[in-house]
This record gives C-alpha cells, structure tokens and sequence, in this order.
C-alpha cells in the first residue's frame, strides 16, 4: 500500500508528496513492531527505486523516525483516539521538518503543510475506522459462524452442525471402507430433575453430561448435543464391539457421577444409550440416525441406564439391553432424599 501511494504522490523537483506513513501506522498499531519494520523497509526500497539522491535519503531518515514513533506509540498507555491522533501528529510534524529542509520556497510550504497535515489527519482516521469496522465485521461474522454450528448451553455442535458432519463422513464411507456408529444418548426422567431443582439447575447438569461426554469419548469422534436432553456420538472408524465399548463407557462413567448444583448439592443421573452402525439395514444417514433412535427407545421401554444395539441385519432384533437398573431404583435418583447420594 505504502509502495502504491507513491505512485500517486506529488512530485516537487526531486521531493515525493505523499501518505506512505499511513500503512506503517496501522501496522504498528494492528500487527506489532515486526510487520511496522518489515513495511518500512519495503516502502524505503520502493522509494529508492524511483530515485537515489538527497530527497530519497531525506524520506528514509523520515521513515525511520514515523516507524519508531509509531511503534512507541502504539506501546503506550493511552486511548485509540489519543494515540492515532499523537501517532499522525508526530508523524506530520517529522515530514514538515524534513520538507522544510528539503523545500526552500517558504510561499509553498505555507500552502503545503497545512494542506497536507489536513489530508493526513482525515486519511489516518479514515483508515483506522475502516480497518476497525472490517475488524469489527469478521469478529462478528466469525462469532456468527460459530454459533450457527454451536450449542449455546454446553459448547458442543448443535443439530445443524450435527447433520452436517453425518452427512459429510456417510459420503466419504464408501471411499474409505470405515464402519461408522452413531450413539444416542438421552438423560433418563430429566423432566423430574427440572421439575425438582429448576431449569436452571437442569441446564447445569446438561453442561456437566456434556464434559463428560467429550472427555469420555475418544480425541477425534464428535459429540453433539441435539436438543433439550437428547445428545450425540459419532464414532469415525469405529467397528461395533469397540462402540459397545465406549457406550457402556459413557454409562457407567454418569451413573458413578454425581451432579453438583449450584447451592452445593449433588444429585445423580442416568443416560440411556441406543447405539446403530453402518450395515445392510442402513443404507443412508437419515436411516441410521432412525435406527439409532429405535435403540434408544428400547433402552427407555426396557428399563432405562443402559445400552441397546439397533439390528445389524434386517432379520434381526434389538439387542444388548442388560438390566442395570430398574424402574424403582432410577425413580430414586430424583428423589431429594437421595439428593447427597
């Protein structure tokens, strides 16, 4: 940008008129120290393609000191408003200095400097305040974007982000010949906590299950939390015994956990877990999320806290749903008198 700025300078004699200044400032100020220097010395290279002589000298001295200047001032302590304004002012005064010297007609520099130190004002804050809203637009944009794909409770991916990571790995099974499992996982008489303890001590819980979740799971699988109680896991590359693995896992891990509360107390919960992979049964992704939900139906039919497996082949039966605990045991769990348990 500097280099481009003096392509459209104002020629006197030999000397260059022009705002090179104005992207070592932002530099100094948006990018640090480094990036200022390495621009200075670019532009002084540019400057010196065009001419080698006392005026060429003269603008490097002039360069080195709006540089420095601007690096310091960027370093101090005070308001954007009063260093941007300080930064162009010193800046200004070193190139009246250096035009002085450089210029002897003193009818021209009456005319010139104040015409130019207003220039360099408006285009120093005209810079900053677009370089500012574009800062101000892509941090929004990028908090915009993340939030698209995010829960806002827990941190987790949302149903969006969700549906599209399904779909995007069930395109990419057949390249790769991976087996691809889904879990899905539902907090056994969640209404009876929120009911209990209040929804905000229920949106506490919901944020714990998600840590558990994520540190539960390994490094690269996805978990999700699609809405209300109802959560997400998407095991890459992972064959049906190692998901059973991981699910049971996943339950025992929350059943031995207790829940703090926001006022101290601890309650426990239990998740329900209905586990489907990749076979002749499901031939697309919207199927095997289907099939995953049946399973977890039948884990919450059957008695709740455990795993069920959805069938592999279309003969088959939902299966893998052991008795871990029955119905008056989970009833308990939201019992306050078993609040401590």
């Amino acid at each position: 940008m500097g280099n481009i700025l003096m392509q459209y300078s104002i020629h006197i004699d030999e000397t260059m008129v022009d705002l090179r200044h104005i992207p070592i400032v932002l530099l100094a100020f948006y990018g640090g120290s480094l990036p200022a220097l390495i621009a200075m010395i670019f532009i002084m290279l540019g400057r010196l393609l065009f001419s080698v002589n006392g005026s060429s000298f003269a603008a490097v001295i002039y360069l080195l000191l709006s540089t420095f200047v601007s690096i310091w001032i960027a370093n101090v302590n005070f308001s954007k408003r009063m260093k941007i304004f300080t930064t162009l002012t010193l800046a200004n005064i070193i190139l009246s200095v250096v035009f002085s010297f450089l210029l002897k007609d003193i009818k021209l520099l009456s005319h010139l400097l104040p015409s130019y130190w207003v220039i360099s004002y408006l285009s120093g804050f005209f810079s900053f305040y677009m370089l500012e809203y574009l800062r101000k637009t892509q941090k929004l944009f990028n908090q915009y974007k993340i939030e698209s794909f995010t829960d806002g409770l827990t941190g987790l991916n949302n149903v969006r982000r969700f549906n599209e990571i399904l779909n995007s790995q069930w395109e990419n099974l057949e390249n790769k010949g991976e087996k691809l499992c889904l879990l899905y996982i539902d907090i056994d008489f969640f209404k009876k906590v929120n009911d209990t303890y209040g929804h905000k001590q229920g949106d506490i819980v919901l944020k714990e299950l998600g840590h558990i979740l994520k540190y539960t799971i390994r490094s690269f699988d996805i978990v999700s939390r699609n809405g209300g109680e109802e959560f997400t896991v998407l095991l890459l590359d992972c064959p049906l015994n190692r998901a059973l693995e991981i699910s049971e896992r996943i339950r025992s891990s929350v059943e031995n956990h207790v829940f703090p509360l926001s006022y101290g107390e601890k309650i426990p919960i239990t998740v329900s877990i209905g586990v489907a992979c990749t076979s002749d049964t499901a031939n697309n992704s919207s199927t095997l999320v289907e099939m995953a939900d049946k399973a977890l139906y039948q884990a919450k039919r059957t008695g709740r806290n455990k795993v069920c497996v959805a069938p592999q082949s279309k003969s088959a039966v939902v299966k893998n749903c052991p008795e871990n605990l029955n119905d008056k045991d989970t009833n308990r769990l939201v019992d306050p008198s078993y609040s401590s348990f």
